[in-house]
């Protein structure tokens, strides 16, 4: 019987402790301080392709790579090669914008999380050198780094079908 007793004094204290405050709504960084998600709302979001698109207009790649996290992922429209380092990034941007491009977004669509963004959709391309067009799928993430939104990943991709 006392077995018994102990058991279920066990069984309860335990259940107690489980059901004591809840776990904390964010985990501690290193730091120590308590994460925040930043507040966004879709119109934010989408202003960062405007952001992006004004880097281009500028001609210059540094200004473009402003936009992105330093271990961000580009996997270009116009490449076959994922650019993973601020170099080859740079690369890229290089040749791309030589030839002057201008995005407009066709369609999106807007996701947000904590701390993170996704905006994925369709764009066109012209480039003013050429006069080309160029008809595009995109996925920019976005990671808020405390300060200001980056692009964490960027897939494009020309339209299969012509």
């Amino acid at each position: 019987m006392l077995r018994l007793a102990s058991f279920t004094l066990a069984s309860t204290l335990l259940m107690v402790g489980c059901a004591g405050s809840p776990p904390p709504l964010s985990a501690p960084l290193q730091s120590g301080a308590i994460e925040r998600c930043k507040v966004s709302s879709e119109s934010e979001i989408a202003a960062l392709f405007e952001r992006w698109n004004r880097s281009l207009k500028s001609g210059e790649p540094a200004q473009v790579l402003a936009n992105y996290a330093p271990n961000s992922v580009l996997l270009p429209t116009l490449s076959n090669v994922p650019r993973l380092t601020p170099a080859a990034k740079e690369d890229y941007f290089e040749h791309f914008l030589q030839n002057r491009p201008s995005g407009k977004i066709d369609s999106r669509t807007i996701q947000i999380g904590c701390n993170s963004a996704v905006d994925v959709g369709l764009y066109t391309f012209t480039f003013a050198k050429t006069g080309a067009v160029a008809h595009a799928r995109f996925t920019y993430t976005y990671t808020w780094d405390g300060q200001q939104w980056l692009i964490s990943s960027h897939h494009s991709s020309l339209m299969p079908e012509k």
